[in-house]
């Protein structure tokens, strides 16, 4: 077979899984969200709670499966996962909305959707040598210290959409 050389060059989606229903939370799964939302790890979780780290590692397996998110998704794409089903209490900010870029708007709604740097600089339509100074410079932009709260400032913000997608975080991510 062929491969014309401008079909090599045609930028390729990101793979991508139909969103079924979502399973509500338990009232201790949500609870374990909100701290995720709150940007704690698992560990810091187990500490706040009194839970062991084996029981909120499996607990946000449990999160994942029932907002339909692959194994490995970042904790960014499950907390803005929790956000748009609603499944967690929407954020609140006093931080002023900033004037965000369409380049970087569609970054923003890439992190929130991705974990995968590729699946990232696809979605985002940049190379992906240039993920880390765009998502840098996007932290920058909205004082967000990581990803996480990139997406958290985004909800308040009302630049990510309250509602789930209809498509979710590819399959094939790290």
């Amino acid at each position: 077979m062929t491969v014309h050389p401008a079909e090599k060059e045609t930028p390729v989606t990101p793979p991508v899984t139909t969103s079924a229903p979502i399973t509500p939370l338990t009232p201790t799964l949500q609870r374990v969200a909100q701290h995720l939302a709150d940007d704690l790890t698992p560990r810091e979780i187990a500490t706040r709670t009194g839970l062991s780290a084996v029981t909120v590692r499996q607990y946000v397996r449990d999160i994942r499966e029932s907002l339909h998110c692959p194994p490995r998704c970042k904790p960014p794409v499950i907390v803005h996962r929790l956000f748009a089903a609603q499944q967690v209490a929407p954020p609140t900010t006093d931080r002023p909305t900033p004037k965000l870029s369409p380049e970087q708007q569609l970054l923003l709604q890439a992190v929130a959707e991705h974990s995968n740097p590729h699946d990232i600089a696809v979605a985002a339509k940049i190379a992906p040598a240039d993920v880390r100074a765009a998502h840098d410079e996007l932290l920058d932009k909205t004082g967000a210290v990581n990803t996480t709260q990139l997406v958290v400032l985004a909800h308040a913000w009302g630049l990510l959409g309250t509602r789930p997608a209809d498509t979710m975080e590819s399959g094939a991510s790290q």
